[in-house]
């Protein structure tokens, strides 16, 4: 099946400094895949490559004909005195009918905020809202980064609930940055851990230890781990890497921590 969306030897930079290297990474239709790694390991920035915001130093990105993407932000910063209902936010910059808004808000889980004011909405009404902007195109591929930060624990399983369920219905596929490794990774069909390359990736496994999140993370992080299956025979620091993917099951079991 052609991907929707891939790089090949991917590098990015921000002056001087080298953010990601040599990344080759592909997403197909109907996935859902997870990006995770510590801060500055360069996941938001591959994100931003993706959609077309962050220009490659090296290799390319490829996108399907016509691709259709919608895109979540980690957040997004509004003036709280500023009046703005749901409905109007939805319409910028290009006006929707009030038909699609609807429809929109009750796909995202946000039903009949349409008339809330932004400033009201709790931080979970506002990810869903924001949930339903990205949903107005029907997107071919779903882009979520870090879409749970600041929501507590439920808040971000009932919103994890909620992408699995758009998955299902409108058959897009998702790419999510992550640091809620025991919520998202039962969630996700492929895991990718980043740490400035591609560590190890593959799909979630029960009761399996990943020794690469343990070095990032540290031990506090066992339960999280007994969710992904590590197959890390590659050779860091430039060396040719090779990866192994078997088969596995979709979803992992939670393992207790």
């Amino acid at each position: 099946m052609s991907a929707l969306i891939e790089t090949h030897d991917l590098t990015l930079r921000f002056g001087d400094r080298t953010v990601l290297r040599d990344v080759d990474f592909a997403i197909r239709p109907g996935e859902i895949v997870t990006v995770v790694g510590p801060n500055g390991s360069g996941k938001s920035s591959l994100m931003r490559a993706l959609i077309g915001g962050l220009k490659p130093a090296a290799g390319r990105v490829t996108r399907a004909r016509g691709l259709r993407v919608g895109y979540v932000p980690q957040k997004l910063v509004l003036d709280r005195t500023l009046p703005m209902t749901v409905r109007r936010f939805l319409s910028l910059p290009r006006r929707v009918t009030d038909e699609a808004a609807r429809e929109a808000l009750a796909r995202a889980g946000a039903a009949g905020t349409g008339q809330q004011q932004l400033a009201t909405l709790s931080g979970g009404q506002f990810q869903r809202v924001l949930l339903a902007r990205a949903l107005l195109d029907r997107p071919q591929l779903l882009i979520l980064d870090e879409a749970t930060a600041g929501l507590d624990q439920p808040g971000a399983a009932a919103f994890y609930r909620l992408i699995e369920d758009v998955r299902h219905d409108t058959g897009c596929a998702v790419l999510m940055v992550s640091h809620d490794l025991h919520v998202v990774m039962s969630a996700s069909d492929r895991v990718i851990c980043l740490n400035g390359h591609v560590c190890c990736e593959g799909t979630p496994q029960v009761v399996s230890e990943a020794p690469v999140y343990r070095a990032l993370f540290g031990e506090g992080t066992r339960g999280a781990l007994a969710l992904y299956r590590h197959h890390h025979d590659h050779h860091h620091h430039g060396d040719a890497q090779s990866h192994d993917h078997p088969q596995a099951e979709r979803h992992a079991e939670q393992a207790e921590a």
